[in-house]
């Protein structure tokens, strides 16, 4: 019997990533193009590029990470990062944020309407989110919720009333799957609940924040109302949002930030 094929060693040069800093350490410039140092210590996390776009062209800087897979741009100490949609690029983001880490992460994202008063283009701000989705499963037992930083989400309410809207406040349900909409069970089933709105992020970015030790907040913006036929997303009604909603939902989490920045507030809400 001829021996066994020796293990091969890494080539030169090769970091070995032997623990989870490691690993966060290394994937996260890998993901963004980004060296650790160059990130600000406030994230902003969006599904959406055209946010990216909107941020670097308000603050006049480049747009850094097109080639990888989350774009992104930094100016006054805040980094805006495209990482994709689902609970499982949302897990993969957060992680990888661990290794600088932040501050303070907030999640401007968008989701569907339950609630008949909760109309397109209205903010809604979440107090908790329902662990629909699985992924979170992997962070901790279903039992433990999934709540925002209260200090973070104080700011963003206070920034809303400086910018003379309103919002709804309530639950949001976070699910896996992208297509349920003719799925009249699972949308009785969202009505018994009474969320306010479902998503695909904001659960799974609040518990792996928990994990993480990071505080983590959300303030959605209501794109569709995916309960009555006609309020189900198109191309033409998402245009419709971001030609008329998406500006202020972005100066809104930039502003909140900055609110946290200009007066030094921790927002850590316990002692983790």
């Amino acid at each position: 019997m001829s021996p066994a094929p020796a293990e091969k060693s890494p080539a030169p040069g090769v970091p070995k990533l032997k623990t989870r800093r490691d690993i966060v350490a290394n994937w996260l410039p890998r993901y963004t193009g980004v060296a650790l140092e160059k990130f600000g210590s406030y994230i902003l996390l969006t599904n959406f590029q055209n946010y990216v776009e909107l941020f670097a062209r308000w603050h006049q800087v480049p747009i850094l990470g097109r080639d990888r897979p989350m774009p992104n741009a930094t100016a006054d100490d805040i980094t805006i990062i495209n990482f994709g949609m689902g609970s499982a690029t949302a897990a993969t983001v957060m992680d990888l944020l661990s290794a600088l880490p932040p501050k303070a992460v907030l999640f401007l994202g968008k989701c569907g309407g339950i609630k008949h008063r909760a109309g397109i283009g209205d903010l809604i701000l979440p107090i908790a989110a329902i662990r629909g989705e699985g992924a979170s499963n992997d962070y901790f037992p279903p039992e433990v919720p999934a709540l925002p930083a209260f200090a973070l989400q104080k700011a963003i309410s206070t920034t809303i009333r400086d910018h003379s809207r309103d919002y709804w406040t309530g639950t949001v349900y976070t699910t896996n799957r992208r297509v349920w909409e003719h799925d009249e069970e699972f949308k009785n089933y969202l009505k018994k609940i009474r969320v306010m709105a479902v998503d695909m992020e904001t659960a799974t970015i609040f518990m792996t924040g928990f994990y993480n030790e990071t505080p983590t907040g959300a303030l959605l913006l209501v794109s569709d109302q995916p309960m009555v036929p006609e309020g189900i997303k198109t191309e033409e009604s998402d245009k419709n949002v971001s030609e008329n909603y998406v500006a202020d939902h972005l100066r809104i989490g930039i502003d909140a930030l900055k609110q946290l920045i200009n007066q030094g507030l921790t927002v850590k809400h316990l002692r983790f």
